[in-house]
């Protein structure tokens, strides 16, 4: 069953990369995409629940994730800075996102889309960004894709809820968008050429 469950996500993940290399603006000359990195998400207690895989080309990686086997709803989504899935630390090991530049959340380099689990436990998403840079996700101490318990509010307190007396985004939300607990862990590991 679990070859089956990893053979599924793999077969996802490769046509989902096909889709990509035909997606772009009409007329442009498509580059193929090459597969840089993956990370293979697990909960704490090293079930596997996903894969992350970054593909690039011209100067912007494509994010392709699947997942099954997490709670249903909106999770946030990151790369956090040290390549450390320690599960006794509640993941905790992976240090904070990717903010190499020192800016709050919803700018950090490793900020990305959140996550929709469906109501059966599966989660399919893609994007492209330019934030990642390799030398900072490939640095000594590596780098690691995180799957939160809650939804990201992307650091967005709207005005509207501030006060005369300055409140707003707290440090909490500045820092982590709110996403709570980590419930899945994945090293980026460097694609074998």
């Amino acid at each position: 069953m679990r070859t089956r469950f990893l053979r599924g996500l793999a077969l996802v993940a490769a046509l989902a990369a096909a889709g990509l290399a035909v997606l772009g603006s009409a007329g442009a000359a498509r580059e193929p995409q090459k597969l840089r990195a993956l990370a293979v998400l697990r909960d704490a207690s090293s079930n596997i629940v996903g894969n992350v895989y970054f593909f690039e080309a011209r100067g912007k990686v494509s994010v392709v994730a699947t997942a099954a086997r997490l709670a249903a709803g909106f999770h946030g989504f990151h790369v956090h800075a040290i390549g450390t899935c320690d599960a006794a630390s509640a993941f905790t090991s992976a240090g904070g996102h990717e903010n190499p530049a020192a800016k709050t959340h919803g700018e950090h380099a490793g900020d990305m889309s959140p996550l929709l689990v469906n109501a059966d436990g599966t989660a399919w998403t893609s994007f492209r960004t330019d934030r990642f840079v390799d030398a900072e996700v490939f640095d000594t101490d590596g780098s690691a894709v995180i799957v939160h318990a809650g939804p990201d509010n992307l650091a967005n307190i709207p005005t509207r809820y501030r006060t005369d007396a300055g409140a707003g985004p707290d440090a909490a939300t500045l820092g982590t968008g709110d996403a709570g607990a980590r419930v899945a862990c994945g090293v980026i590991r460097r694609a074998k050429s």
